[in-house]
């Protein structure tokens, strides 16, 4: 699923990413940001389509837990080069047509 980052720490962005995995606790992404252990960290997660037709977005806030580059072989297949593991501490939905 699609990922935006929205906050690092305490500066804004808008960089965008893909999750690797996502669950009621966190989740692991990769983006292009390299971002530092313990941070805060803002993201919004696409879902996909509802039958209604409308997509749903995820706002969630946590901080960052792991960082770390990813392997050379995964950045050749055109992944981006970091992988970042955050926890999900609040959230909400927001919709758009």
């Amino acid at each position: 699923m699609p990922v935006e980052l929205v906050r690092a720490g305490s500066e804004s962005v808008s960089r965008a990413g893909e999750t690797r995995n996502m669950s009621s606790g966190g989740v692991l992404f990769t983006s292009e940001a390299e971002m530092p252990v313990g941070d805060s960290v803002e993201y919004i997660v696409t879902l996909p389509r509802a039958a209604s037709g409308a997509s749903v977005r995820l706002r969630c806030m946590g901080k960052v837990i792991r960082s770390q580059g990813v392997r050379a072989s995964d950045q050749a297949a055109g992944r981006r080069p970091f992988s970042i593991a955050a926890t999900l501490e609040r959230y909400e939905f927001v919709r758009t047509k």
